[in-house]
């Protein structure tokens, strides 16, 4: 009899299953709350004369973004999150101490001096505004998307480290970065696949940090690719 009653059971749920799958469950007011997920090789604008990079510069980059359709069809929307960027530039702009803990800035003269690391780098909550625009529909998944939009940062921590002929040294949290920083982004794909650009409107030094005399106005600028999951 246990039998009987488990064999009525597991055909009963096979049953159900197969309903289930068989049936799409369509949402009206669908949305497209996501996360992200992203990766970067991280440029520098507006380089001073004579400075170069090196090596690979990576930024990662994850968040939350709360979905919010302004249209009818719901293929356009807000898109408000809260995230958080990790990234570095590895360069040839020396940052060191002098006895008086003052910050300078040089660029490395690598005819005299070799280095195996020179680099700064930056962790930063971000908050990501985007007006979104995509083909999808309550019961399509996969579409094409564009989100074009506008991300502010805040800069909680950063490190200069160098590695070479002249020593070892590492500073943190150096008061000349600029903590905020904000520019444009723009994602374009289909799927979960996107190219992904952020260009800084702000330089990454404040106006205190000055090279030769001269205000590092340098900007950083991503490009990569970009993952959305609901």
């Amino acid at each position: 009899m246990k039998g009987y009653l488990v064999l009525i059971g597991l055909i009963v749920c096979s049953y159900l299953e197969a309903q289930e799958n068989n049936t799409k469950i369509v949402d009206s007011l669908y949305k497209e709350d996501q996360f992200y997920a992203g990766v970067t090789y991280n440029l520098i604008g507006n380089k001073p004369n004579d400075l170069s990079q090196n090596g690979f510069s990576l930024g990662f980059h994850a968040g939350f973004i709360k979905d919010m359709p302004i249209n009818k069809d719901r293929n356009i929307a807000i898109g408000i999150g809260l995230g958080y960027s990790a990234n570095s530039f590895n360069q040839n702009l020396l940052v060191v101490k002098d006895d008086l803990g003052n910050i300078n800035y040089s660029i490395i003269d690598e005819s005299n001096v070799s280095f195996s690391r020179n680099k700064f780098s930056q962790h930063l909550i971000e908050l990501p505004i985007e007006y979104r625009w995509r083909t999808s529909n309550p019961t399509d998944y996969n579409f094409w998307r564009i989100y074009a939009g506008f991300k502010i940062g805040y800069v909680f921590t950063n490190t200069a480290k160098f590695r070479g002929s002249l020593g070892e040294f590492k500073y943190n949290n150096i008061e000349d970065f600029n903590n905020f920083q904000y520019g444009l982004t723009v994602s374009m794909g289909y799927n979960t696949w996107n190219l992904y650009m952020y260009y800084a409107l702000n330089p990454i030094f404040s106006s205190d940090a000055k090279l030769n005399g001269e205000t590092i106005d340098m900007n950083a600028i991503k490009i990569g690719l970009m993952f959305y999951v609901l």
